[in-house]
């Protein structure tokens, strides 16, 4: 075993089991699990994989315009000005997500897989994957019973998307336990999952030992992937060495990863505290982007 580069892995099947949650699910932001209040139950945006080689932009959107109004897309379009997607998949996005439910019930269903027949020019009738999201998916409670504590909580980067919020729960709760909350980043306007997650633990030791693994090599169905551990960083925490006082009231920038800080830090105290032996070489974690911590270079 080669120390730090042991990756623990687990794979997750068939688990359809699931706890009513309580109004408030996640560390920072409330996520309704059946949907939105308009009652959608789905995401606009829906993977179509297997595509025939030859089939264009067009014929994609004229393969499911039936369902109602659509946009083609697949990743780096713009860029590459192509109009074939290039690695046979492309994502529709809907304008009405009561089309995504129309296009689902006509799918033909194989174990747990949807298909539709889709033709290009020189391939008839081809059975393509369509995976919608449901929006119930990006959320989920393993222990009701147990308090919620952003601080307690990490943030998992490259999650694949077809992951669910209950199958993370149950892969990081098999290798390190505790688990009481498992959500999926999702995109604000279509809600389909941005390829990031957070769980939370509801003790110190399982969030430690999450943290210090760094990576985690998650399994699933056909996927078989490595992802980045970090913990989750708030932005309206005092530091904890003089809980705002030396920074004028203002919210710690700065978030201390290693397991001998756990702490969050003024400009001041992060000098200070970060002066003594041993713990020079500590790096910062900051707020990124879509919760995504980022190391930063202090300069003193």
């Amino acid at each position: 075993m080669n120390g730090g580069n042991y990756l623990p892995s687990l794979s997750i099947h068939s688990q359809s089991h699931c706890l009513p949650s309580p109004s408030r699910i996640s560390p920072r932001s409330p996520v309704s699990t059946s949907g939105s209040e308009s009652g959608e139950r789905y995401s606009r945006k829906v993977f179509v994989g297997g595509l025939p080689p030859d089939i264009d932009e067009e014929e994609i959107n004229a393969s499911f315009r039936r369902f109602g109004s659509l946009v083609v897309d697949w990743p780096h379009k713009a860029e590459s000005k192509s109009y074939f997607p290039p690695k046979g998949y492309a994502f529709l996005l809907f304008q009405e997500e009561n089309s995504v439910q129309q296009l689902i019930e006509t799918c033909m269903q194989e174990e747990d897989k949807l298909y539709l027949c889709v033709s290009s020019p020189t391939i008839k009738d081809k059975p393509v994957q369509i995976r919608p999201w449901k929006l119930s998916d990006a959320d989920f409670v393993l222990d009701a019973s147990l308090p919620l504590d952003p601080r307690k909580t990490v943030f998992v980067g490259g999650v694949p998307r077809p992951l669910k919020a209950v199958e993370l729960a149950l892969i990081m709760d098999r290798l390190y336990g505790g688990v009481c909350y498992a959500g999926i980043d999702i995109d604000p306007e279509l809600k389909y999952p941005k390829g990031a997650g957070r769980v939370a633990f509801s003790n110190q030791q399982s969030y430690i030992a999450a943290i210090s693994a760094r990576f985690v090599q998650l399994q699933h169905g056909d996927i078989d992937k490595r992802v980045e551990v970090k913990p989750y960083v708030l932005d309206d925490q005092f530091c904890d060495e003089c809980q705002g006082s030396r920074s004028a009231g203002r919210f710690a920038p700065f978030f201390c990863a290693n397991v001998t800080c756990l702490q969050y830090y003024c400009e001041h105290c992060w000098a200070m505290v970060h002066s003594r032996p041993g713990r020079e070489f500590h790096k910062p974690l900051v707020k990124e982007g879509a919760d995504r911590p980022r190391t930063v270079h202090f300069r003193w």
